[in-house]
């Protein structure tokens, strides 16, 4: 029982990862607002390490950087390193301090976006030298639009971190 509920939980994992992948990659290029998009997956991310703790938040840390590395034709790993990182860390603190609610996820969220803004713009600045200023409101707005859809997307991650806890305490899936 317990192989057929990780195995569960890894498809639900998994199909958020894509449907978020979807919608980050696929669709909200298309939607732009004041020509932003809005980053996704580290959010995903995020909602996994608050709700289901470090080392799901670190695994899923780890495949939605490398889904965001490959939605920026850059797979040089910046991304998967950073979001695997992030997963453990806010993982690990969800784990012995935080009380795992909307606020700290959202919390947690604009700070993983600040970061991903401060990672994104770091080239930018020192090897192109594009004001700093300039991307510093773009970073602003592009986390403001990504903290907007941060609230969708947190019914699904609050979901599937019920949804792990109830079958990890009745040891089978439902």
């Amino acid at each position: 029982m317990k192989r057929r509920t990780l195995i569960i939980s890894i498809l639900l994992h998994a199909l958020m990862l894509i449907v978020v992948y979807i919608f980050q990659s696929m669709i909200l290029p298309y939607m732009r607002l004041a020509r932003l998009v809005p980053l996704l997956l580290p959010i995903a991310a995020t909602g996994v390490a608050v709700y289901e703790g470090r080392y799901a938040g670190g695994i899923t840390g780890l495949f939605a950087g490398i889904l965001c590395d490959i939605s920026f034709n850059k797979p040089v790993g910046v991304f998967t390193v950073l979001l695997t990182v992030t997963g453990l860390f806010i993982g690990a603190i969800a784990d012995a301090v935080m009380m795992r609610g909307f606020v700290t996820y959202y919390l947690s969220c604009a700070f993983v976006l600040i970061v991903s803004a401060g990672v994104q713009m770091f080239p930018l600045v020192f090897l192109e030298n594009i004001s700093l200023g300039s991307l510093l409101i773009t970073a602003i707005q592009q986390t403001l639009y990504s903290l907007i859809l941060a609230f969708p997307i947190w019914f699904f991650v609050r979901a599937l971190g019920k949804h792990t806890e109830r079958t990890q305490s009745s040891g089978r899936p439902l």
